[in-house]
């Protein structure tokens, strides 16, 4: 299961050391509730290589401002702390999957 990420928990989950997936997503959006399985799953099948988070815009205020988050479901990809991947809109778990591989 995917950690929750909230403006207050952030900064600690990214600087954890080790490659941080941050899915941004709200209840009401309906390609958001697509990718959740995936989301989760590829929480499961990572755990111990990377962190995989989602971060719900309508408990949250900072952190989505603070990354231009205008569309959602975004999923974000940081290693080392900083941000070096972005992808848009509902995808495949192969598509997820390979952006993770690329910054373990």
């Amino acid at each position: 299961m995917a950690k929750v990420v909230t403006d207050a928990n952030f900064a600690e989950i990214i600087n954890s050391g080790m490659p941080v997936v941050v899915d941004f997503w709200a209840t009401w959006c309906g390609p958001c509730k697509a990718i959740a399985p995936i989301i989760d799953e590829l929480a499961t099948e990572y755990e111990g290589k990377a962190v995989v988070c989602k971060c719900n815009v309508d408990e949250c205020d900072d952190v989505p401002m603070e990354y231009g988050i205008r569309s959602i479901p975004t999923v974000l990809f940081f290693k080392n702390g900083e941000l070096v991947d972005r992808h848009v809109g509902a995808a495949t778990k192969e598509v997820f999957a390979a952006k993770i591989q690329a910054i373990l």
